[in-house]
């Protein structure tokens, strides 16, 4: 399969910067009439990169999400995108295997028992192999490469001794993990090697740049600098460490959530669901390490202890399908529909459940109404790198209303400490605060979401794109393209 290009802009097979990623920023989708179309993937990183990308003449290199296809290199969009193979048994082992059986266990605190199989572990080296062979015929001499995310630890390293010209930046969007389970990895001082082909390498939180710097030093034969703790000595380099929290294009949800559309579409729902005096919000990717489980059960003991009941609070849960062919998430989301079922089976009236359960994507405008109808806001990982759903639900309360409660153990935490902050392990802890937040008088409601949403407006994605590239030594242009 070839694709060729939409946009005008030719194919660039000599960028000034590059930015690697497991996907590509596109979605290959098929017609009706059987063609084949490239649809915009909509993620923040691809918002935030965009305007240096284009400035810059940048290029991406990542996997076009189809196994066994050869897709040719193409522009889509203004943007050079140069797809990466992948066999569907490379997908099995480096992708649902390695990255997401071994290593997302691992570092969300083994919530789940990793795998440790040596036959995935070659799948992922060979699959960051090709990346990196691939991202080193497209760099210009000196160029920049951004590599993105934990399953492309290997990249920097490689991608060192192919091109030792290139400047090169590493950014983990899960958390690092304490040293203690970061240690069980059989390989992990080959991750660690890997890693420390880059000139930085960025995290969520300096929990994350402390891990890294004590495993940097122990495992991987770096030596610390004593005058610059985010600094780790390579050989003759020097691997800068730093914090870098990810944000959201807050100002656009913001607007979206001031939108006519979306401000009678939140009435709408609410007139849906009966009209509640309060309606309890979740929205996350069905994973073990979000929590789900955790707030169904504290709102099934609310209801029991009967301090509320369906008429005061409506719960909606709105789970987006995730690696549906993991026998792990099939059993957890059984689970989850188990428990739903039993909350409505025991407080749910004839057209009013308790619980509304979506196992569904939404579109844009249709999640952020959701975000405006909903009074309280959930957000119970056991363990997350940020959680950006946290962040979406401030910037869609331009009414400065409604309640976030929030896990401590999300980056986010560290930021938006006018929430409710909770500990998912304390289901006793989860329900006073959910009650909490259901009772909360509107005065403090609206003092605690105005300090949120200063946070999320003023600290969005661009600032975090910004942030990074210019501690990696990029000039970053403004927003009209100039440097």
């Amino acid at each position: 399969m070839t694709s060729g290009s939409t946009g005008s802009a030719p194919v660039n097979t000599s960028a000034d910067l590059v930015v690697v990623a497991n996907r590509l920023p596109v979605d290959l989708e098929t017609l009706p009439d059987g063609s084949d179309h490239w649809k915009r993937s909509p993620g923040g990183l691809v918002t935030a990169l965009e305007p240096t990308l284009r400035a810059r003449e940048g290029a991406w290199v990542g996997w076009p999400g189809v196994p066994d296809v050869d897709v040719e290199p193409f522009a889509e969009d203004g943007l050079s995108l140069h797809p990466v193979r992948l066999s569907a048994d490379e997908v099995v082992d480096y992708y649902e295997g390695f990255s997401n059986g071994t290593l997302w266990p691992l570092y969300h605190d083994v919530v789940a028992a990793p795998a440790f199989h040596r036959h995935w572990w070659r799948a992922y080296v060979r699959v960051n192999e090709r990346f990196a062979e691939a991202v080193a015929e497209v760099a210009a001499p000196g160029g920049t490469v951004w590599v993105q995310d934990y399953q492309l630890q290997l990249v920097p390293g490689k991608l060192r001794e192919l091109r030792p010209d290139l400047k090169i930046g590493f950014f983990l969007h899960i958390p690092f993990p304490p040293v203690e389970l970061f240690r069980q990895l059989p390989w992990r001082t080959r991750i660690m090697e890997g890693l420390l082909g880059a000139d930085l390498v960025g995290f969520h939180t300096e929990g994350g740049v402390r891990n890294f710097h004590w495993l940097a030093t122990e495992l991987a034969g770096g030596s610390a600098d004593h005058d610059d703790p985010e600094i780790v000595h390579v050989g003759d380099r020097q691997v800068r460490l730093g914090a870098f929290p990810i944000s959201i294009d807050s100002s656009t949800l913001d607007s979206l959530a001031r939108t006519d559309t979306v401000v009678k579409r939140a009435a709408e729902i609410r007139e849906e669901l009966g009209d509640p005096r309060r309606i309890v919000l979740g929205v996350d990717r069905l994973d073990y390490t979000k929590g789900i489980d955790v707030r169904l059960r504290a709102y099934h003991e609310l209801l029991e202890e009967e301090r509320i009941d369906v008429d005061d609070a409506v719960m909606i849960q709105l789970a987006t399908p995730s690696r549906e062919r993991v026998d792990h998430y099939r059993q957890m989301r059984d689970d989850i529909e188990l428990s739903v079922g039993r909350i409505n089976g025991e407080f749910a009236r004839v057209g009013h459940p308790a619980v509304h359960y979506l196992h569904q994507s939404l579109p844009r405008e249709e999640l952020v109404a959701f975000y405006l109808a909903a009074d309280v806001m959930l957000v119970t990982p056991l363990r997350d790198g940020m959680n950006l759903v946290a962040k979406e639900y401030v910037a869609c309360r331009p009414d400065e209303r409604g309640v976030l409660v929030l896990s401590e153990f999300a980056g986010a935490a560290i930021e938006l400490t006018s929430a409710l902050l909770v500990n998912p392990h304390d289901t006793d802890g989860v329900k006073e605060a959910l009650y909490a937040a259901l009772t909360m008088n509107a005065e403090e409601a609206g003092k605690r979401m105005r300090t949120l949403r200063r946070q999320v407006l003023d600290h969005d994605v661009d600032r975090w794109a910004r942030s990074f590239l210019e501690a990696l030594g990029v000039d970053v242009p403004d927003e009209q393209g100039r440097s």
